[in-house]
């Protein structure tokens, strides 16, 4: 009778053991977390996109905002994804290419992350290459000219310190590392990178005082099929995204030696597409296009003013092409870097909770 005792109390002590283990995803508890929602947004939009295998939770952000800044992610430990987006600069480089830790420098400028909860395109990188978020977060920790690490790795590193175990037992309830819930959090973080409260926005908020005679002009350039025409692909005051997420070739070159969404596509009807980033924070994300080719927003719209080049597949949106672009008057361009320069939000770069938390 005392062996079958023992027998059974041991067979309890296993249970009760594998129900408090540190990979069993039934008993933790997270707080669920809502995106604060801009007004302009709420007005305008649809809700923002949550993968349902990927919850906001307050542990889960956490974890994606330390992991967003941490450097053991890399194959020498000395950079972060937040080397290459700086929340400063509105989570862009302000060098024309990042230098990875090799000292290997790609050819493309580093793009904005922000507002991507709204991104219903789902398509990340300036060709289009990752989908969804966590998708896009995967790319850069094994990329040569980047973070230049392996994934098994970085999560033998990040499982051999002392805090991250128990941060993703928090966040996902268990304790192994893996890629997918490194990338689920960064994900998680990124979806709270949330710019909607420029002036501009106060503007059609209902604060008539909130932009200047010249930036209201210049928004008239931006939206006039005969001068700007820069809304079709930029969106307007019925898009706060100012971008459709969609990849256009824009008149910058005659041939290509990076061919962009072609490269993903194989298609060389692709050839020289590029998505069409965010005009909000333009203030701090220089320099621009995809190779950060101008640094200034004066040459940003030059090129659509007098620059634009043919080649095969050129947007039909470049209407202007014939005679070179829009040919603004020096009134115009200056009216509508000043209506473009609305668009940035101070307080989103400084925003404490977007920052370093270590």
């Amino acid at each position: 009778m005392k062996t079958k005792l023992v027998i059974l109390f041991g067979f309890l002590l296993l249970i009760v053991s594998c129900s408090n283990s540190d990979d069993d995803s039934s008993d933790y508890i997270t707080t669920p977390v809502d995106i604060e929602i801009p007004q302009i947004f709420e007005n305008l939009l649809l809700p923002p996109s949550i993968p349902s295998n990927n919850p906001l939770t307050e542990e889960g952000i956490a974890l994606g905002r330390k992991l967003f800044y941490e450097k053991l992610l890399s194959g020498d430990g000395t950079q972060a994804c937040a080397s290459c987006h700086l929340a400063e600069n509105a989570f862009v480089d302000p060098a024309r290419f990042s230098t990875g830790i090799t000292g290997a420098v790609g050819n493309r400028n580093s793009m904005p992350i922000y507002n991507l909860a709204w991104n219903f395109e789902d398509k990340y990188f300036w060709d289009g290459r990752a989908i969804g978020i966590e998708g896009q977060a995967l790319g850069p920790v094994e990329n040569p000219i980047e973070m230049n690490n392996t994934w098994p790795n970085a999560v033998a590193t990040l499982q051999a310190t002392s805090n991250y175990p128990d941060l993703f037992a928090q966040a996902f309830g268990t304790s192994t590392i893996t890629k997918e819930l490194v990338t689920k959090a960064i994900a998680q973080f990124e979806r709270t990178l949330i710019s909607g409260n420029s002036r501009f926005d106060q503007y059609l908020l209902g604060d008539s005082s909130a932009l200047t005679a010249s930036e209201i002009n210049g928004f008239n350039v931006f939206m006039d099929e005969s001068k700007g025409d820069c809304f079709h692909c930029h969106g307007s005051d019925a898009n706060p995204l100012w971008t459709d997420n969609i990849f256009h070739n824009n008149g910058l070159d005659t041939s290509f030696e990076d061919v962009g969404l072609g490269m993903v596509t194989g298609d060389p009807l692709d050839n020289g597409k590029f998505k069409s980033p965010s005009l909000r924070n333009l203030a701090y994300s220089a320099p621009y296009m995809h190779d950060g080719r101008f640094q200034t927003l004066e040459e940003v719209i030059n090129h659509y003013s007098e620059g634009l080049v043919y080649s095969e597949t050129i947007d039909p949106l470049m209407k202007n092409i014939a005679q070179g672009g829009a040919l603004l008057t020096e009134a115009d361009k200056s009216d509508l870097k000043a209506f473009l320069l609305s668009l940035s939000e101070p307080a989103f770069t400084t925003n404490p909770d977007f920052h370093n938390p270590n």
